[in-house]
């Protein structure tokens, strides 16, 4: 499948999908998120793929959603712009595999929501993390007022949003927004590492620890572990979790076969 504005290739298990539009510093347009809809899709359905790394490349990772597509919408248009980018993120979110985003550069407005969707963010040191949208008389519309509040906390999402603040990839570090902070040109490679990582483990059980995360996320603790209860009860129907704790008694490598 060819892809107009992103590229999509798999290696080592892991499904490597890089925004393409260098000229709009990978601006998310209208066809550029049906694309990466298409994609996440694509790599969640193919029993190959066990871990996604979202990128920009090596010089931005999105600045923004295309305000020349967005300058003269309507209300009607801009609640589909924004529900297509809840939409992705969501789908990032709910899908059992793990997604990480390997920043360099910018990630503003949408390209911050994207990435905070995300289960990782591994951020080259020039990396820049910022929600400008009230600069331009909005405000974020893909769920950038929610996650980060969760993963900054809100004294820091207050700045961001409100006042336009920008963070360096060492300050998003400090407050929790980017797991892990890298020289720029081993952004990816370090983003792959942390895949294969990932891949090294159970399948199914990695999916359904992902779920009981996301859902206390969006659902309050109440839920989410009462939600876990049940994904625990649920890894004892499948036979990794007996490959599992066999091999750990009998103290040799596991061999999972990843059936999700």
């Amino acid at each position: 499948m060819e892809y107009e504005h992103l590229l999509y290739t798999v290696s080592d298990q892991t499904a490597i999908v890089t925004l393409n539009r260098p000229k709009a510093w990978n601006a998310l347009c209208g066809a550029l998120n049906t694309e990466l809809e298409s994609a996440i899709r694509r790599a969640d359905g193919d029993p190959a793929v066990r871990a996604i790394v979202l990128t920009g490349g090596p010089k931005v990772f999105a600045a923004g959603a295309d305000v020349k597509q967005m300058a003269d919408a309507t209300p009607m248009t801009a609640a589909r712009t924004a529900e297509q980018g809840q939409q992705i993120n969501e789908l990032i979110e709910s899908i059992g595999l793990p997604v990480i985003a390997a920043v360099n550069g910018m990630a503003l407005g949408g390209g911050c929501e994207l990435a905070m969707a995300c289960d990782f963010r591994v951020a080259g040191k020039s990396a820049v993390f910022g929600q400008p949208e009230v600069g331009l008389g909005i405000l974020p519309g893909a769920g950038g007022t929610q996650r980060l509040a969760l993963l900054a906390g809100p004294a820091v999402a207050r700045e961001m949003v409100l006042l336009g603040r920008q963070l360096r990839a060492d300050e998003a570090l400090t407050c929790g927004l980017v797991t892990k902070v890298v020289e720029n040109e081993a952004t990816l490679d370090t983003a792959l590492a942390l895949a294969a990582e990932l891949c090294k483990k159970p399948a199914y059980a990695l999916a359904q620890a992902k779920c009981a995360i996301v859902t206390g996320q969006n659902f309050g603790v109440g839920c989410g572990k009462l939600f876990e209860r049940q994904l625990f009860a649920l890894t004892f129907s499948n036979s990794d979790q007996v490959e599992g704790m066999h091999a750990f008694l009998e103290r040799r490598e596991p061999r999972f076969q990843n059936q999700r």
